[in-house]
């Protein structure tokens, strides 16, 4: 009996340090498909109990009570429980095929399909508003960006998902990683095991940080030039519109947010075709002598980080993958969604570009009739609201983990109470988070420079540089010449392309931070 009420103790015990390890792991699996948020898969929102579930199994085992071990009586149905990390040992009387099968009890799996559509989301959010600049100062070479751009992702993408398998001693290709973090840790390992993720951690909570000040923006931006003739200016409408999106500080989970978000992703789509139709209506007009292949080559480089801004998804793309049912599609998926993605912001910008020419807005939306723009923008505004809570919990929920409830490593005291209510300061600092997207958007009000900020920054770095890196430091023995080729290249492009844009985009914030600071 005393064996048996031991047994109990340590499997309630292992229990609760388990749900701690799959919460924190299932953490960035939400944070994956906010990120990118951006705006990033907003339709990945509702995958996030199916992340949680899934990251919970991976690597099960059953593990056997002490009182088994110890010849005593044998463990009631109820004491029988799951290790995540795989290091319990397996029960004799379980085949490996049948603790496969009960592995996968549980675990809500997707269809390519579904999954094409949370990349899609991911890629044709509403920061495709900001191609026609693009275009602008590019020309057909920015138009020739955006297939690349397109081409470039798609591959690294999938190199990302290959860093996540090994080849084990039978010879079978197993997947040993979870996601982003883990692939950066195991290429740092030995000598710097944690060094990866938290290079990832970081570039992941700007490029954040910096959506949710492109929604205020954004927001701002679109409702003053709705009403131009309101006596509100553009600083007084993001101010009205961070009072709205204040409560977010209060949020537990984005379960009720994200249902509104993917209506707002259907009606952006809704408005995208309407900006186009509008577009062809005046075809008569489009002209086509403005589209040249010189480039500005001093607001060029911010539109490649704007471009590659908008293709932004490898955040998310390993929790993604994990949790199609079959993965080998996966591939297949991503090929069709990039390439209906090249597509459709192709034409989109080309046209929108075709029909205002040099009088071409950071927001193509502002270039529209006063008749259709308000009731156009209101929507937008609604949709970037009502996005704003997605990216905002998944940088608030990093920086929780890692500097408030990391044990021992945290930085801070934890801002949780034992009953899991969050404390006065922790709320407090929500806030902070809140006011400060609010004063960036105040004394930077560019959404091109913004996006084209935060596109050479963290968009380069996410889907150029780190994947190819991570590629040839942990598959190069495998690899063929050309893939070596190709990985060598994308990393040297996108190392060019990152610099260049960041430090016109820089020049460009700096510039117009004094001019309104002296306004």
């Amino acid at each position: 009996m005393a064996t048996l009420l031991r047994s109990k103790l340590s499997n309630v015990a292992t229990s609760v340090s388990h749900k701690s390890q799959a919460k924190m792991s299932g953490m960035f699996a939400r944070m994956g498909f906010q990120a990118a948020t951006d705006e990033e898969a907003v339709g990945f929102a509702h995958c996030d109990d199916l992340d949680m579930e899934h990251r919970q199994g991976l690597q099960m085992d059953i593990l056997k009570s002490e009182g088994s071990e110890e010849g005593g009586e044998p463990p009631l149905e109820g004491d029988i429980h799951y290790q995540r990390d795989g290091t319990g040992p397996r029960p004799p009387s379980a085949s490996k095929e049948a603790c496969s099968e009960l592995a996968g009890q549980g675990k809500p799996k997707i269809t390519a399909w579904e999954a094409g559509w949370n990349v899609t989301n991911a890629i044709q959010g509403m920061f495709v508003l900001g191609l026609p600049y693009a275009i602008l100062h590019g020309g057909y070479l920015g138009l020739f960006l955006i297939i690349f751009a397109a081409v470039v992702c798609c591959y690294t993408g999938k190199i990302l998902i290959a860093c996540l398998y090994e080849e084990n001693e039978d010879g079978e290709i197993v997947r040993v990683r979870d996601s982003y973090v883990d692939i950066a840790n195991a290429c740092c390992a030995p000598r710097f095991p944690t060094l990866g993720g938290r290079i990832v951690n970081v570039a992941q909570i700007i490029e954040l940080v910096m959506t949710c000040i492109l929604y205020v923006v954004v927001s701002g931006n679109l409702m003053y030039n709705s009403f131009p003739n309101l006596p509100v200016s553009q600083k007084s409408w993001s101010i009205i519109a961070t009072a709205v999106l204040l409560p977010c500080a209060f949020l537990k989970n984005l379960k009720a947010v994200s249902k509104f978000s993917l209506l707002c992703t259907l009606a952006h789509f809704v408005i995208n075709i309407l900006v186009i139709a509008y577009c062809l209506s005046r075809a008569r007009d489009w002209a086509w002598e403005k589209v040249k292949f010189y480039i500005d080559v001093k607001k060029f480089p911010i539109s490649i980080g704007i471009i590659v801004f908008s293709y932004t998804s490898q955040i998310f793309l390993p929790s993604l993958e994990g949790n199609m049912q079959n993965p080998k599609e996966f591939h297949c998926m991503m090929n069709w969604t990039h390439i209906a993605a090249c597509i459709l912001k192709g034409l989109f910008a080309l046209v929108a570009y075709l029909t205002w020419a040099d009088e071409t807005k950071e927001v193509i939306t502002d270039n529209l009739p006063s008749t259709i723009r308000a009731v156009v923008n209101i929507f937008l505004v609604a949709k970037a609201l009502l996005s704003y809570p997605l990216p905002f919990f998944a940088a608030v929920e990093v920086l929780e983990r890692s500097l408030f409830q990391d044990g021992n490593r945290a930085f801070f005291p934890n801002c949780y109470g034992g009953d899991g209510r969050l404390k006065s300061w922790g709320l407090t600092l929500r806030c902070a988070l809140v006011v400060f997207t609010l004063l960036m958007a105040i004394y930077v009000p560019h959404f091109a420079l913004l996006m084209g900020l935060t596109g050479s920054l963290t968009g380069a770095g996410l889907c150029f540089l780190l994947p190819s890196l991570f590629h040839l430091k942990l598959l190069w023995r495998k690899l063929l010449w050309h893939h070596v080729f190709f990985d060598v290249a994308i990393f040297v492009i996108g190392g060019i392309c990152s610099v260049s844009g960041f430090i016109h985009s820089l020049e460009g914030l700096i510039e117009a931070f004094r001019t309104n600071a002296e306004d």
